[in-house]
C-alpha cells in the first residue's frame, strides 16, 4: 500500500528546483514513475512530497552542441530518441539501443534522464552512453555541474545526484574520425532488462590499428563499468581474434557481477568473455566504414 503524500507538477525548471530545496530529502522526483511506484507499493520508499516533472517541456530536446556532437534534454523519451533522424553517422548505435529497452509502452513513456537517475547498472542507456564518453549536466539553485556518465551511477540504485538536484541534460561528443561504436545485451525475454550488456566504441588510426577504445559493461557490477583492462589488451595494436579473445578474458576477470535469479555469477561472466570481442569486432567494422 502507496503511504499518502502531497503531488507538485511544476512546469518549469526553477520551480521544480525551488521545490526540491524546500523540501530537500522528503521529496522524491516523478515523471515516468515505472521504477518509483514499484518501491512505493513495496513500502521501500515513502515520500512525502512527489515531484512530478513530466510536464517541464524545456527538458526535452535533442540538439546539436555546435560541435559535431548532440545535447538531449533529460526527459527525452526513448521512443523519440529512437526515432529521432540525428540518431544517424555516430550515435546511431543510440537508436540501436533503444530498439531493444523494454517495450514500446515503456520507451513512449520512459525518459532517458529517468533510466539513468534509476541507477539500475542492467540499463541499457549507461553502457552505450559510457562507449560514447557522454557526460551529463545536473542543476540546482546553487548552479550547475557535470559529470561523466561512467562516474554518476555509485552503486545498486545509488547516483551521484545530491540533494536539490536535478539531471537536466546528456552531452555526446562528436566521435573521432573513423569511429565505430555498437552494443548488444543478453537477455531471456526481448522486453527484459540486460542480463549482461556490452558496449564499445573503436578509433582506428594507421594500419586499421586501435587508436583508442572504450568498452562498458551493464549488469556485470554494481554499476555500469569500464573494461579499462580489457580496453589496454586491444589499444594501440592491430586487432585480431586472439586478442579480441584475450580482451574478453580480461573483461570476464575484472568484471565483479552477482548472482540472481536471471543468471549466476560465473554465467555472467561467461557472457562477458563471448560478448566483449563479438561487440568489439563489430565496432572495429563500423569503424572501417566511418
Amino acid at each position: 500500500m502507496i503511504k499518502d503524500f502531497e503531488h507538485f507538477a511544476p512546469k518549469t525548471l526553477k520551480e521544480a528546483l525551488t521545490l526540491l530545496d524546500k523540501y530537500q530529502d522528503e521529496a522524491k522526483i516523478i515523471c515516468g514513475g515505472q521504477s518509483l511506484l514499484i518501491l512505493m507499493r513495496q513500502g521501500l520508499v515513502a515520500p512525502e512530497y512527489l515531484i512530478d516533472i513530466k510536464g517541464i517541456s524545456e527538458l526535452s530536446y535533442i540538439k546539436s552542441d555546435g560541435k559535431g556532437g548532440l545535447k538531449i534534454g533529460a526527459l527525452t523519451t526513448h521512443r523519440t530518441i529512437e526515432k529521432s533522424s540525428q540518431m544517424r553517422d555516430g550515435f546511431a548505435v543510440l537508436a540501436e539501443m533503444e530498439t531493444r529497452l523494454a517495450s514500446i509502452q515503456t520507451r513512449n513513456w520512459g525518459t532517458i534522464g529517468g533510466n539513468l537517475c534509476h541507477g539500475d547498472p542492467a540499463g541499457d542507456p549507461a553502457p552505450v552512453l559510457i562507449a560514447l564518453n557522454a557526460t551529463l549536466k545536473m542543476a540546482s539553485l546553487k548552479g550547475e555541474r557535470s559529470l561523466p556518465v561512467e562516474d554518476f551511477t555509485l552503486d545498486y540504485f545509488e547516483t551521484a545526484l545530491k540533494t536539490g538536484e536535478l539531471l537536466t541534460e546528456i552531452t555526446v561528443p562528436a566521435p573521432p574520425a573513423h569511429t565505430g561504436t555498437a552494443y548488444t545485451k543478453f537477455n531471456i525475454i526481448e522486453s527484459d532488462l540486460a542480463t549482461v550488456g556490452v558496449a564499445a566504441s573503436i578509433t582506428l588510426g594507421a594500419g586499421d590499428s586501435c587508436q583508442d577504445i572504450r568498452i562498458a559493461l551493464g549488469a556485470a557490477a554494481a554499476t555500469p563499468m569500464r573494461a579499462k583492462k580489457a580496453e589496454a589488451v586491444l589499444k594501440g595494436k592491430k586487432i585480431s581474434d586472439a586478442l579480441l579473445a584475450q580482451a574478453g578474458e580480461t573483461a570476464s576477470t575484472e568484471a565483479d557481477p552477482i548472482s540472481d535469479m536471471q543468471a549466476s555469477e560465473e554465467y555472467r561472466r561467461e557472457l562477458v568473455k563471448v560478448l566483449v570481442p563479438r561487440i568489439s569486432k563489430e565496432a572495429m567494422a563500423r569503424a572501417k566504414k566511418a
